[in-house]
């Protein structure tokens, strides 16, 4: 037992700091974002300072910039015609998309001298358009700038529009992990255009629709049935179907954001990573050949198997969920799933401890007690792991005859 010292102050006193921040922003769709007619641009950006002519860069991906003709003409064309709000300071600034503009710093530091060059300041705006990495890293350039920039997200995927488009996160990579630097940023506008999904290669189209099936199975059975009824129209890209999954997925993750009590990640349940902890290593050990919305399939299937090997959901939901996430043309089984160290190790079951060590020492996975309602578990047996796995791959093809 401790002795104390009577030289020792005890006279401490202690003043409390408080106060509360609302935070709040719009998520808009629409299309046809840069057609002169539409307001919405000119309107999100004279929201607080309606007489102001407003300095704005702009990062896109420079392969959205070479799939849209003519996209960088409109957006110039757009500025001119609202010149008396907007101030273009500098062309679009084209940057890679994908892991390589997350893994490598120094387009991070590019983007930044390219803000500190043109001054822009804590009242001018920082817009990206882009898919998730590429807003990812904006947003930390925005987030660091200045202490903080305003910050314009264009999603330009489907993955980016129905999910990471709409979140509080900014990161890049480090140490090959996954979002090691980042901060929680709201951005000031979220503006989703439908055109730019149009303009996506097929696989882009197909990866985001994951996330669409993992809020579904974790917070919304009737989006759910709504999936499975239309899924053949998803399969085919029809605009209706396609333009409904993203909005209603968008609001879902907003909802579980915004009501569900932690949205800065103080607490170590991360609904909204169902299916993750698998996905977040399938990528690394692909060194990203798997799109983020394929490993998440995956990831999903796996989970989904594994939460009725546990009994906490009904024997036959997971072929039900593994034969939607297929007819909407996800293939459920990779090589890395069974990659091994050298010590004979599944090396995706390291997924588990970087998210252990992720949330701060605790393990919190969502697992599934009914499709539309998740569940929190702190542990995960790995032999059951692995049976997933077996069953996983013995749904292939080349093994069903065996």
């Amino acid at each position: 037992m401790s002795q104390t010292n009577p030289e020792e102050q005890t006279n401490t006193t202690t003043a409390w700091q408080r106060f509360s921040v609302p935070y709040e922003f719009p998520v808009c769709f629409t299309s046809g974002l840069f057609e002169p007619g539409n307001p919405l641009l000119r309107d999100t950006l004279c929201r607080l300072e309606p007489n102001k002519r407003h300095r704005i860069v702009i990062f896109a991906d420079s392969g959205l910039l070479d799939a849209i003709a003519g996209l960088r003409g409109k957006i110039q064309a757009y500025c001119l015609a609202h010149a008396e709000h907007i101030d273009l300071v500098a062309d679009p600034v084209p940057m890679p998309a994908g892991e390589k503009l997350k893994s490598e710093l120094h387009f991070v530091e590019q983007m930044q001298k390219v803000l500190f060059e043109h001054h822009i300041d804590r009242h001018s705006y920082v817009i990206g358009i882009g898919g998730g990495a590429l807003l990812d890293a904006v947003g930390l350039v925005a987030a660091t700038s200045h202490r903080g920039i305003r910050h314009i997200r264009m999603p330009s995927t489907v993955l980016s529009q129905n999910d990471s488009g709409v979140g509080v996160k900014n990161g890049v990579n480090l140490f090959g992990q996954k979002n090691y630097i980042g901060t929680f940023a709201p951005p000031f506008a979220v503006l989703n255009d439908y055109e730019f999904i149009e303009s996506l290669p097929t696989r882009e189209k197909i990866s985001g629709m994951a996330e669409a099936v993992k809020v579904a199975l974790i917070r919304d059975a009737q989006f759910y049935d709504w999936l499975e009824e239309h899924a053949d129209d998803l399969a085919r890209f029809e605009r209706e179907a396609m333009s409904y999954m993203i909005q209603r997925c968008a609001e879902l993750h907003m909802h579980q954001i915004g009501q569900g009590g932690d949205p800065f990640e103080t607490g170590s349940a991360r609904p909204l990573d169902y299916g993750h902890w698998a996905a977040h290593k399938l990528e690394t050990l692909t060194r990203y050949h798997l799109r983020h919305g394929e490993a998440v399939a995956i990831g999903l299937a796996l989970d989904t198997r594994y939460s009725v090997l546990s009994g906490l959901l009904e024997e036959g939901a997971e072929n039900r969920v593994c034969a939607l996430l297929e007819r909407l043309g996800f293939n459920l089984w990779h090589a890395s799933l069974e990659m091994k160290n050298a010590a004979g190790d599944y090396e995706v079951m390291q997924g588990l401890r970087d998210f252990r060590e992720h949330l701060g020492g605790e393990l919190t996975i969502t697992l599934l007690e009914s499709l539309g309602r998740g569940l929190e578990v702190h542990e995960m047996d790995e032999a059951r792991v692995i049976e997933a796995i077996d069953w996983m791959k013995n749904r292939m093809p080349s093994h069903r005859s065996h």
